[in-house]
């Protein structure tokens, strides 16, 4: 069992090992991690799509904003609280860190119930909101009803693996995605093709497989032995501690916020210009783009500690060569996707459908979503980074700038011209706009730190 001494040892490594060495250290099983469950993704998406039908993941397709949406609160709490751990780790003051660690189960507890209370008494208006049409409706509702059923779970899974990485068990953080992604895996096969229990098999196969990962997670906190442990005293909620989590969580929150909005109205116009199918199409595209940006993701998680800990600390120099290195790694990372992408978007999207119009639609749609996929890295983890440090209105900026500054009027106004193919086009270009903007704002940051000598 780890001692309270080598605990608080491996915190301070975040101030005193090689950054490249620590930034493998800590990215790698995040990768992993991430890695696994774009994998579990694409084996969810390939069963409704192979078993249950396209118009099935036309369905699934609709939920992705919900889903999007229940992210957006477990992130403004998740990544919020882990951030502000992070930096109390780098100024050795524990018992905050301690604090912080209640708050966030009392938080992510609230906010989960709330979320599920809500959503499920509005299911049917929010998805016909989203989206869904007569066919794809009875598919969206087997499946969110069971996913928000368990989304108290969902939301305290993923805070609770982000409280792992900040507390420097990265590897304990991967262990438990794997764990999910792998019983995620086995169940779907189960449910979905043994039991031939549809779209609803999925999502209770994802539920399941949370829940018995948070039981581990939860175990793991209950240790006494562990600098970050559950005890009595720490989960009422602090004013000032929930301030902080917030104003750290809100640029997360904001931007799976503006992801769902952009969904909900991508959808739309998807249905408008091509039917169905093209909603189809893009739930397909969708999922190769999350396959390696769950690689940048993983970076981006293995960076956050390491950056946060040495602000904290005011290790500027550790803290930049960190950024550096990961806008390195996520460009290469998205450089692979993008190759494949335009080589062979037919193959992929044969792994989702043997239908011939939707394959059709979504090799073309693959290719165009994906068109400058080798920018994205960069501009996520700058984006990120004015995050850590508690730069919010930047990071906040930088989050919109993307979808909702560039991409809503592009995908509303460039169909007039070019109909369904004027919505994939909208993608691209809201990419390469949003990296021009980024790259002079951090360029104007280091100067400001120059002229401080900071």
């Amino acid at each position: 069992m780890p001692s309270d001494m080598d605990n608080k040892q491996a915190t301070l490594e975040l101030g005193t090992k090689p950054v490249g060495r620590l930034l493998w250290q800590y990215a790698l099983p995040s990768i992993v991690a991430m890695s696994a469950s774009s994998m579990y993704n694409i084996i969810d998406r390939a069963f409704i799509g192979q078993v249950v039908g396209p118009e099935a993941i036309a369905g699934l397709g609709i939920t992705f904003p919900f889903m999007n949406l229940s992210a957006a609160f477990g992130a403004a709490v998740g990544v919020g609280s882990s951030t502000c751990i992070s930096v109390k780790l780098g100024q050795r003051d524990y018992e905050t860190a301690g604090h912080l660690l209640g708050n966030t189960v009392t938080l992510n507890l609230l906010i989960g119930f709330a979320f599920m209370a809500v959503c499920l008494l509005f299911l049917d208006p929010i998805l016909i909101f989203f989206g869904a049409s007569e066919v794809t409706l009875p598919y969206a509702r087997e499946f969110m009803q069971v996913i928000l059923a368990g989304n108290m779970v969902t939301h305290m899974y993923f805070g609770m693996n982000a409280v792992l990485r900040s507390a420097g068990k990265p590897r304990h953080a991967m262990y438990a995605t794997l764990f999910t992604v792998a019983m995620n895996i086995v169940l779907i096969v189960a449910f979905v093709w043994w039991f031939r229990w549809g779209i609803r098999g999925a999502a209770l196969a994802t539920v399941t497989s949370q829940s018995l990962a948070l039981c581990w997670q939860m175990w793991l906190f209950s240790d006494k032995n562990e600098l970050l442990h559950l005890k009595r005293g720490i989960y009422r909620l602090k004013a000032q501690l929930v301030r902080n989590i917030i104003a750290i969580g809100i640029s997360p929150f904001l931007m799976q916020t503006t992801s769902c909005v952009i969904v909900i109205f991508m959808n739309n116009q998807f249905v408008r210009y091509g039917g169905d199918m093209a909603v189809g199409a893009y739930s397909i595209a969708n999922s190769m783009v999350m396959v390696f940006f769950m690689f940048v993701m993983g970076m981006i998680q293995g960076m956050q500690p390491i950056v946060g800990y040495n602000f904290g600390a005011e290790k500027y120099d550790r803290m930049f060569r960190c950024l550096w290195l990961t806008i390195a790694a996520a460009t290469a990372i998205l450089l692979v996707g993008w190759s494949l992408s335009m080589l062979f978007p037919r193959q992929i999207a044969r792994i989702f459908t043997t239908d011939a119009t939707l394959l059709e639609l979504s090799a073309r749609g693959i290719r165009l979503d994906m068109l400058v996929f080798f920018v994205v890295g960069s501009q996520a983890v700058i984006t990120n980074f004015f995050q850590c440090i508690g730069r919010v209105k930047v990071s906040i900026f930088l989050s919109l700038s993307r979808q909702l500054i560039i991409l809503l009027p592009l995908a509303y106004i460039l169909p007039m011209w070019w109909q369904l193919d004027g919505v994939w086009y909208a993608m691209p270009l809201s990419d390469f706009g949003s990296f021009a903007m980024t790259i002079p704002i951090l360029l104007w940051y280091l100067k400001g730190l120059k002229s401080k000598n900071l």
